[in-house]
């Protein structure tokens, strides 16, 4: 079942940290601190696994604000998102902005005049595997401290004002741990606003994390 709250956060980067390596528990986080009206709020994006064999994937992106509409006009705070299409959710799979949209433009074994055409009209964006160190190098250029800042995931239930869950929260296996929080319209992601106006954002998911997923995240199984 889907996540009983998902939304985002609004605000202002005050500043981020990594964890300490050997005394926080599973996993490392990159951890935000971010400003806004109800307080100073912690958010703890993962960049590895500690603990299993379990790695962390991500892709970094520049978006235009409109495609991310409505949620750059709102006010400085969290904001509880419908987890449907146009509330402004996040969905790596499903979102016009953020699906890798060569898979459906190409036929299987594509001749390599197509694939040319193709790149150049959408440009493929690789998910990207490497240690916690190459996620954390690849996350932090874009946390200037004073930028306007944009979290989706889930709001702490404990431990203070906060997000968790700034991930890909669909696909997870039968039988995994996270298997009851697979759901559409609530993956979490990272968006910093440049002075240009457009977005710097950063996708991250689990290597065991499976695509395509049905309506409700679960892992699509392959055809036999």
């Amino acid at each position: 079942m889907p996540f009983d709250s998902y939304g985002v956060l609004s605000g202002t980067l005050h500043r981020h940290f990594r964890d300490r390596p050997d005394d926080q528990g599973a996993w490392f986080h990159v951890n935000l601190e971010v400003d806004a009206p109800g307080g100073r709020y912690r958010c703890a994006v993962d960049v590895d696994s500690k603990q299993s064999a379990t790695g962390v994937r991500w892709k970094t992106l520049v978006l235009a604000p409109s495609v991310l509409d409505p949620v750059p006009s709102l006010a400085p705070g969290y904001h509880d998102l419908s987890m449907s299409s146009g509330s402004g959710a996040l969905d790596y799979l499903r979102h016009p902005a953020l699906a890798d949209r060569r898979g459906c433009l190409l036929p299987r074994n594509p001749p390599a005049w197509l694939r040319t055409v193709v790149d150049r009209w959408s440009p493929p964006r690789p998910w990207v595997s490497g240690s916690n160190l190459d996620a954390a190098g690849a996350l932090e250029p874009m946390l200037v401290p004073g930028r306007p800042i944009l979290v989706f995931g889930e709001p702490f239930a404990h431990h203070g004002p906060g997000m968790h869950n700034i991930h890909q929260n669909q696909g997870d296996p039968y039988g995994s741990r996270w298997w009851d929080d697979n759901g559409i319209w609530q993956d979490g992601a990272t968006l910093t606003r440049r002075p240009d106006g457009w977005y710097d954002v950063f996708l991250s998911r689990f290597s065991s994390q499976l695509d395509p997923t049905d309506d409700d995240g679960h892992p699509v199984a392959p055809p036999t």
